[in-house]
């Protein structure tokens, strides 16, 4: 009888339970645990697909990778364990950090990070939450020296930072790769600190791209299954070139090997200004936006939810200035495709300011063409993504020049929300009182008796299209008439 192929196993147990990335501080045991079949299968190339080893791309990437010590003065510390909101110190965010502390009084708390250098003279990728608000940064490379470091840059927006030593000798930074290109499915490793565990290295794969965790405006995650826990914060994830596509900045705190990378491509775009200005200058369009959904796709009558919905533009803004209105549907910016609402934030924030770009819009069932010379982003201008809401189950009343001041509201049209009903799907889709309804189907509301009309009319239609006024925001619901 012929003799079978045999799978080889390997299996290392894991001790180590954990809730958070980020600054890590504490002792604990890496763990892993990797199968590699050596059966052939057909149609799938003779290349192993999981490699033999991963030692000599660790042997070539450990050197570039830093560990990162942080003290800082905190004020009434009474907790043990805690959350912070981009800092190591301690807030509620969605980066979870670890660290220690005393009951009460002034304390300096330490925090642990990782980083990795991109230069001979000294630079170092990290995150923001790693370095903000620090009085003290030392840097440990792999041979053991340590340095003073002083922070050059930081992007609290993206989560990216860039610190510099000074007096180091034979550095080995590390190659940037393409993350746009990275493939789901695709082997990574993570080096780093976790735990204060320095040079730890971790293997994995992508897990998943796009990923949108709510921790800033520019969320565009790179998710991994590389074991990443808190300390390996600003760590580089590589591919098997030894080539960085992601920095290391968050896990799922209720899930295990589910841990997220900030794509390299974005801190390409934000390294040399955080370099030479210390901060970043983004570019500004002017409007309000949110996302397409099957109500509202209907409401407008596209043949698909692709693009993103202008539900305002602000006076005096590019947007405005180039002739965009409130209703239109932005499909490509730049020539860059705005397949969800989520792309075009971070696209135009990426684009030179001052840049003249052309921007392709669906407007009333047609294509239309614009162009605009980007602004420059404040942080007083800078608008949130909208939420889409829908609705009725509502009383209003008129809305009289005492109430629009009280409102802050510069114009007196329209009606205004006065209750809505407990359990309705006015109350399950966020309608609250105070919001001022100005149009019914793209007609604008004189007063009470004519909002009672439009909607009347509307009771023979699936959906019926609201633009509601909310403080200095606008924003549209599609509702469905009871």
């Amino acid at each position: 009888m012929e003799q079978r192929k045999r799978f080889k196993t390997s299996l290392i147990t894991a001790v180590l339970a954990v809730t958070a990335l980020g600054i890590g501080y504490g002792m604990s045991t890496a763990v892993r645990s990797s199968q590699q079949p050596t059966a052939s299968v057909s149609n799938i190339s003779e290349t192993p697909m999981v490699p033999a080893n991963f030692s000599d791309l660790a042997e070539k990437v450990r050197p570039g990778v830093v560990n990162i010590q942080v003290v800082k003065k905190v004020k009434n510390v009474n907790f043990a364990f805690g959350n912070s909101p981009g800092n190591p110190f301690g807030d509620e965010s969605p980066f979870g950090r670890f660290f220690e502390g005393n009951p009460s009084g002034d304390q300096k708390q330490e925090g642990v990070g990782s980083g990795f250098i991109v230069s001979q003279d000294g630079y170092i990728i990290t995150n923001n939450h790693v370095v903000e608000d620090a009085d003290q940064i030392k840097v440990k490379l792999a041979n053991g020296k340590e340095y003073d470091a002083k922070v050059v840059g930081r992007d609290p927006k993206t989560d990216l930072a860039i610190v510099k030593i000074d007096g180091a000798k034979d550095l080995h930074p590390l190659s940037l790769g393409n993350s746009e290109d990275l493939k789901v499915g695709s082997w990574v490793v993570a080096i780093g600190s976790p735990f204060g565990l320095e040079q730890t290295v971790t293997q994995g794969i992508v897990s998943g791209k796009g990923r949108v965790i709510g921790s800033g405006p520019y969320d565009d995650f790179i998710q991994t299954d590389a074991s990443i826990n808190p300390g390996n914060s600003g760590g580089p994830l590589v591919n098997m070139k030894g080539e960085v596509i992601g920095i290391n900045a968050a896990i799922n705190p209720n899930g295990q090997g589910i841990g997220f990378a900030i794509p390299i491509d974005m801190a390409k775009a934000v390294i040399p200004q955080l370099e030479q200005k210390g901060s970043v200058t983004r570019g500004w369009l002017g409007i309000g936006i949110q996302e397409i959904t099957p109500a509202l796709q209907k409401s407008f009558g596209l043949k698909d939810k692709e693009g993103v919905l202008v539900a305002d533009v602000f006076k005096g803004s590019p947007a405005e200035k180039a002739g965009i209105e409130r209703g239109d549907v932005i499909l490509r910016f730049d020539g860059k495709e705005i397949a969800e609402s989520k792309d075009l934030p971070r696209i135009v924030a990426s684009t030179p300011v001052g840049e003249t770009v052309n921007i392709k819009l669906l407007r009333d069932g047609k294509i239309v063409e614009r162009t605009v010379k980007v602004g420059e982003m404040e942080e007083k201008t800078e608008a949130a993504q909208l939420p889409s809401r829908k609705s009725l189950g509502i009383t209003v009343q008129e809305l009289t020049p005492e109430i629009a001041r009280d409102l802050n509201l510069k114009r007196e049209t329209g009606v205004v929300v006065t209750s809505v009903e407990p359990g309705s799907s006015a109350a399950d889709a966020g309608i609250q009182t105070g919001d001022v309804i100005q149009e019914v189907n793209r007609k604008p509301v004189k007063d009470v008796q004519d909002f009672s009309q439009k909607i009347a009319q509307a009771k023979s239609q699936d959906n019926v299209l609201l633009l509601i006024q909310r403080g200095q925001n606008s924003l549209f619901a599609a509702v469905t008439p009871k």
